[in-house]
């Protein structure tokens, strides 16, 4: 198992955030996480991803040597001064990674933006600046990928292509946790779907939410 999470508590000042939230993710499957506003959805994949700890429960990752933990926040982490290929490499050297030219323009055409490689990051639209973003994330294969809301800003089109990047790194092996608004139009591209209300998490099949 990749990703088990056990009687998750999380808590702001007296306010239960996330009660006892338990739910297990196994590498190759995606789990859809929904809620309404303020429901905690960020919370907890922030506790997913380490960025924050539970107050109570237990989380455990089961990660290959190597393996790593992509996150996805609404912060596009992105430097306008670099152009979109500089900011890939950039990243890639932060992760202890060295690839070619070549291979980074291939992500970038998959994504759409290879027209704009060479352009300053700080000119990119909002959707395109979430594509560069994806792609950061991407490009180091992490075995466990969480997105917060990947879709926001992106057209019809983007969303397509984004859509095919999360079957792709599924198809590789990913557990991916993916929260979304549109659960019935979403659920297709998932196996499962975790609704968070009022701190409490409920587990359906996919196929219960479309």
């Amino acid at each position: 198992m990749l990703l088990r999470l056990e009687n998750i508590a999380k808590f702001y000042g007296e306010r239960p955030v996330i009660r006892g939230a338990s739910l297990e993710l196994a590498a190759g499957r995606t789990l859809l996480l929904t809620g309404g506003n303020g429901a905690g959805k960020t919370t907890l994949l922030k506790i997913m991803a380490g960025l924050i700890r539970p107050d109570s429960g237990r989380l455990t990752l089961e990660l290959a040597e190597g393996e790593q933990v992509g996150y996805l926040g609404h912060r596009t982490c992105i430097y306008p001064e670099l152009s979109g290929l500089e900011n890939l490499f950039f990243w890639a050297r932060l992760h202890g990674l060295k690839p070619g030219r070549a291979a980074l323009l291939e992500l970038m055409e998959r994504l759409g933006l290879l027209p704009f490689a060479d352009e300053r990051a700080g000119i990119y639209s909002r959707g395109m600046a979430q594509r560069l973003n994806l792609a950061r994330v991407l490009l180091f294969r992490p075995a466990l990928l969480l997105l917060d809301e990947p879709a926001t800003g992106l057209d019809t089109r983007s969303r397509q292509t984004l859509e095919e990047e999360i079957a792709r790194a599924g198809k590789a092996g990913a557990g991916i946790v993916w929260i979304s608004h549109r659960p019935e139009e979403d659920a297709a591209m998932a196996d499962e779907v975790a609704l968070l209300e009022n701190g409490r998490l409920s587990l359906r099949p996919a196929k219960a939410a479309a």
